[in-house]
């Protein structure tokens, strides 16, 4: 019989991946959003309109058997605080608190690499951000106290819940206003656009690898109650991966320095992946100039389409 996989945040750009890898590894794939999604249906998927912030709504609507669960949810947009909380923390204890009552195998959240804070690279899982307050933004805060909560679940009713905590995904799909897909759209349309010094150093994850990691970690034994950074080996400087595009491009107009750093801004930012490498035997495959080539055709191929039907 299939495996039940239950998909928070299905119809995101991570989730959407996710689904796609499931559905190719013959798992029975139940999509969850707060909004109905009139593109990018995957056939096979079912989805289901639920806001998880609302334990309510979690009990009428997802009172049914899965095996597996793993929770992307939460607003992609943090400029509201209460939006975020709401969805991001109350979301997240809504489902624990509802699955610990039923028989699952697993329960994978994804984290976040900002609960590390101002912590000093490349963090380590051992070193645990206690202190929330200490956090500047109200998503870190909600990510931070949802795995701290997932953590409780597990030391108190062996809840099996694992906590992954991914850097900078980056591919093909992701929503233009982040970093990647942002430089990518201005510069082919040869636009100027302002950005930082980009004397910033970050790490990049191709989401091919992501997803891999999650499918290890759904399949490997004796990880519950564990918190596990999943990161690659490319730690770039911002200002690199811009001209990288450029580059590739021969286009795009970066105006360097025009965004002033924030004053909390890490200059250095990135994991130690070794937990990751020795529990769930996974380490990153794709290279950064690889997995960027293949995000920047998907996008040119987006915007040649977008063009097409313009001129037509």
């Amino acid at each position: 019989m299939k495996k039940k996989l239950l998909v928070i945040g299905g119809t995101g750009f991570l989730g959407s991946h996710v689904c796609r890898e499931a559905i190719k590894k013959n798992y029975r794939v139940i999509s969850v959003s707060t909004k109905k999604t009139k593109f990018n249906l995957i056939k096979k998927v079912k989805y289901i309109k639920c806001d998880i912030s609302n334990s309510t709504t979690i009990k009428r609507k997802l009172n049914f058997e899965v095996d597996y669960i793993i929770n992307f949810g939460g607003y992609v947009d943090h400029s509201d605080k209460n939006k975020t909380y709401q969805s991001h923390f109350k979301g997240c204890k809504n489902l624990i608190d509802f699955y610990q009552k039923k028989k699952i195998k697993k329960f994978i959240q994804i984290g976040s690499s900002l609960e590390y804070g101002k912590t000093k690279s490349p963090h380590k899982e051992k070193i645990m951000t206690k202190k929330v307050i200490l956090l500047k933004s109200i998503y870190a805060k909600s990510k931070l106290l949802s795995t701290n909560y997932c953590m409780n679940a597990f030391k108190k009713n062996f809840f099996p819940v694992i906590v992954l905590r991914p850097y900078l995904v980056y591919g093909p799909g992701q929503k233009i206003d982040r970093l990647i897909p942002f430089i990518i759209s201005k510069s082919l349309t040869n636009k100027t656009f302002p950005c930082s010094s980009g004397v910033q150093l970050r790490n990049f994850l191709f989401v091919e690898d992501f997803v891999k990691a999650i499918f290890k970690t759904l399949t490997k034994k004796n990880v519950n109650g564990e918190i596990i950074n999943i990161g690659s080996n490319n730690n770039l400087k911002v200002k690199k991966v811009i001209l990288m595009i450029k580059n590739y491009l021969n286009s795009g107009k970066p105006m360097f320095g025009k965004i002033k750093l924030r004053k909390d801004e890490s200059i250095k930012y990135y994991p130690s992946i070794k937990k990751a490498k020795n529990l769930i035997n996974w380490k990153p495959l794709i290279q950064f100039e690889k997995g960027l080539i293949q995000t920047i055709k998907y996008y040119k191929e987006k915007s040649d389409k977008k063009n097409i039907k313009k001129n037509t």
